[in-house]
């Protein structure tokens, strides 16, 4: 059986993902790494949910301590308009680690569920860290669970965010603009 790293950025889409890498063989441990949700309480939130489902299904959950909101600013800051990438390396690196420093076979992101999300780019940016750190990433499309894995959240009770995480998907969502 292999051991995979998935990083998670939120309860919702880590049902689908976690249950589908668990029927393809998958060891699955997840990761909380994401100092791009803002603001805080926002990220408490989506970690508190992401707590209650992992002790409710026995998964092991990895939480990076603290709140790195300054990196994620000093990544993005200037070229905002491409922030996806930076924010996935922040991310998917620090993912990378982890999987490398506990012996993971590979690493994945619950991200790879989204329709929402630029697939491609996860991808090309899962390989570049996975290279970097001697982590394989595994990619799969994961977005035919996506509706599924929302319907058991919400069946769940687990809280549903409005927004990709970020202050400026905050602004483009509620503020109605185009960064």
């Amino acid at each position: 059986m292999a051991f995979i790293l998935l990083h998670t950025c939120c309860a919702p889409c880590a049902i689908y993902s976690v249950r589908h890498l668990k029927e393809h063989g998958f060891e699955v441990t997840a990761l909380w790494y994401n100092p791009n949700i803002h603001p805080f309480s926002e990220h408490q939130r989506r970690l508190d949910s992401m707590q209650a489902y992992a002790h409710s299904v026995g998964l092991p959950l990895i939480v990076v301590p603290g709140y790195d909101m300054i990196y994620y600013f000093r990544a993005v800051v200037g070229h905002e308009g491409e922030r996806c990438r930076d924010c996935f390396r922040l991310r998917l690196s620090r993912t990378a680690q982890a999987a490398g420093e506990n012996g993971c076979d590979a690493f994945t992101t619950t991200l790879l569920i989204s329709p929402y999300q630029k697939h491609e780019l996860l991808k090309q940016v899962g390989e570049e860290v996975g290279r970097e750190h001697g982590v394989h990433f595994y990619y799969e499309d994961l977005r035919p669970g996506f509706r599924e894995s929302h319907r058991v959240s919400r069946e769940l009770n687990l809280y549903h965010q409005k927004y990709c995480g970020c202050v400026y998907s905050e602004w483009e969502r509620f503020g109605k603009v185009k960064i």
